[in-house]
């Protein structure tokens, strides 16, 4: 039976142990942030997500989105449980206080975006975006139109979309046709097609505010002449945000997914629709990157979710399911047989997943921290230095976490047998769900690109140092004599795949200086090892805050968990870092040099 339970104690040893969340209260604006609201605000979300939006996943999975007459239906029961969302304040959480938000930090929001992930991904997704149009607005959006739209956002009344896509306009937005003609009144409208739209109609809110990405009479060609503009389903007559009549804006069609059913993917034809500018002409891309950015650090949290989810489930099944003996004789020999979970293999794949999903988590909980301290910190240095790195690990955490969402989600399916190939189990649902993470919000492919081509050269490579020189201060302090042996015996892996990364960087900024293929050819492979070097980096630190707090006397197995963990990740799947660097310093020959036709 398909079961989710928030790993409230993981969050709290992430959040309490890690991150050292109490400083949070100490940046300004975040002085009622503390550990005493912080964790029961995040159990009440746990609660949520356990008993209103998980007994929903399945169910909305099978009945999916309906067109009828040009209006969408979400699946059974989500009308209520958006209900329940809002006048739980879900929607107001990290919203500012003068837009009717509770303002809480970004750290918390990412917990709950977790949570949210795991227990109803599909439904996460109309939140999710109108969280991205709060964000865009907010920060590029004249004043009059934030007092009409953001205090809609943030109470959930209204929702919001991204409008990029078009039939011929995917990746390359430098294609987009959409057109945007001034009204004469200080307007415009919008005429164009713009298709996968997430959540592009539905029956949740009262309105929908899309995000669209259009050209001006006057354009310079290519993305450098894309302006953005915001565009309701419904008119709003005045800045105190009432409605009007419906705009010229319609569902064309649903599409027919692989997963995420229950969340409306739609084709939206603009035929004239009023809207408004969003920033300056011809500067959209940037703006709309504001909302993109948020997008793909929530979508890494979508590839966490489905992984907890998936690795609870196969975790019960393991200790549930009986079959045959452990090899070294009958475990439990009062039973018909020993359950899977004696058996190596099995072992091998749940610990795989524990140490990706835990890992993974710290990571991500890491860069949300970061973004608190960007957003609020008063010293402009360390806010300048943590915008940058959650800048650099932006196409990290995105692509790395959704492939390991996908890869453990598999790893689910396996555990199950037969069992996670049906429908009944749930499993192979989170296997569809979790593919659409690995494409959307620009493809791992993309990301990995973002990384070499942007990020690493930006600013002189002064992005990367952020990371770098932390990391390879602590490991020198660890590999000194004197040191804890268990902590030694741990950096000692991490040491050299550090090097490895170090190298294959190197590699990649003077190939790629010579010809642009060869950086290009060893993006993937770059940004996997970046990403198991990240994920290392954090185990290191989990694992020495669980030394310590044993050496004080701590007996929560927890803390043996983690050391266990951090052993196993290091010892069997950071070695994975060895043939990545091989394969980046194979260069590009191997895949350009065949023709076209040879494919």
């Amino acid at each position: 039976m398909p079961r989710y339970q928030a790993p409230l104690a993981d969050i709290r040893f992430v959040l309490e142990d890690l991150l050292r969340v109490e400083q949070l209260a100490t940046l300004p604006g975040y002085e009622d942030a503390t550990p005493d609201l912080i964790f029961p605000v995040i159990a009440e979300g746990a609660r949520l997500c356990e008993e209103v939006l998980f007994p929903l996943n399945q169910s909305g999975d099978a009945e999916g989105c309906r067109l009828e007459k040009g209006r969408v239906f979400t699946p059974a029961g989500f009308p209520a449980a958006y209900r329940a969302y809002i006048e739980g304040g879900w929607t107001r959480l990290a919203c500012a206080p003068e837009d009717g938000g509770m303002g809480l930090p970004e750290l918390v929001y990412f917990v709950m975006e977790e949570m949210v992930s795991s227990a109803n991904l599909a439904f996460g997704i109309y939140p999710g975006l109108s969280r991205g149009v709060y964000n865009a607005v907010r920060r590029h959006g004249e004043e009059s139109l934030k007092r009409r739209v953001l205090p809609r956002l943030a109470d959930g009344s209204w929702a919001g979309t991204m409008c990029l896509t078009e039939p011929q306009a995917g990746t390359d937005l430098g294609l987009v046709r959409t057109r945007a003609e001034p009204d004469g009144a200080g307007g415009y409208r919008i005429t164009g097609t713009k298709i996968f739209i997430s959540a592009g109609d539905h029956d949740l809110t009262e309105n929908i505010l899309h995000l669209v990405l259009a050209r001006l009479p006057d354009a310079p060609g290519g993305s450098h002449g894309i302006s953005l503009f915001l565009v309701p389903k419904i008119q709003v007559r005045d800045d105190q945000g009432t409605l009007g009549t419906a705009n010229a804006v319609s569902c064309g069609g649903l599409e027919h997914k692989m997963g995420i059913r229950g969340s409306s993917t739609c084709v939206l034809n603009f035929d004239g629709a009023a809207g408004w500018l969003v920033g300056q002409p011809h500067k959209g891309l940037p703006a709309m990157f504001t909302m993109m950015n948020a997008a793909r650090l929530a979508v890494g949290l979508q590839g966490l979710g489905l992984a907890e989810v998936a690795y609870q489930h196969a975790l019960a099944y393991a200790r549930d399911r009986l079959q045959g003996r452990a090899l070294k004789g009958a475990r439990y020999p009062n039973r018909p047989a020993d359950p899977l979970i004696v058996h190596p293999d099995i072992r091998r794949m749940l610990l795989t997943m524990k140490a990706y999903n835990e890992g993974g988590r710290a990571l991500a909980y890491w860069i949300g921290l970061h973004l608190d301290h960007e957003a609020r910190h008063p010293d402009l240095r360390t806010r300048q230095a943590a915008g940058e790195l959650v800048a650099l690990l932006i196409p990290v955490l995105k692509a790395l976490l959704t492939d390991l969402g996908f890869e453990v989600a598999n790893l689910a399916l396996q555990i199950h047998g037969g069992h996670g190939y049906i429908q009944d189990n749930g499993i192979e649902q989170y296997v569809r769900d979790a593919r659409i993470t690995q494409v959307y919000e620009g493809t791992n492919g993309i990301q990995a690109l973002d990384l070499v081509g942007r990020k690493l050269p930006q600013a002189t490579g002064r992005l990367l140092r952020h990371f770098c020189h932390p990391l390879a201060a602590e490991l020198e302090e660890l590999g000194r004599d004197g040191a804890d042996p268990v902590l030694a015996a741990l950096a000692a892996p991490l040491a050299k795949a550090f090097g490895r990364f170090q190298q294959a960087t190197v590699t990649i900024a003077i190939r790629g200086l010579a010809d642009p293929d060869e950086a290009a050819a060893a993006a993937s492979d770059y940004l996997r090892l970046f990403g198991l070097v990240a994920l290392g980096a954090l185990w290191l630190r989990m694992a020495r805050v669980a030394q310590e707090k044993l050496a004080a006397g701590a007996t929560n197995p927890l803390y043996r968990g983690k050391l266990d963990t951090a052993r196993f990740f290091m010892a069997k799947l950071l070695p994975q870092t060895g043939a990545l660097f091989a394969a980046i310093q194979a260069g590009a020959a191997v895949v350009m040099d065949p023709e076209d036709e040879r494919f």
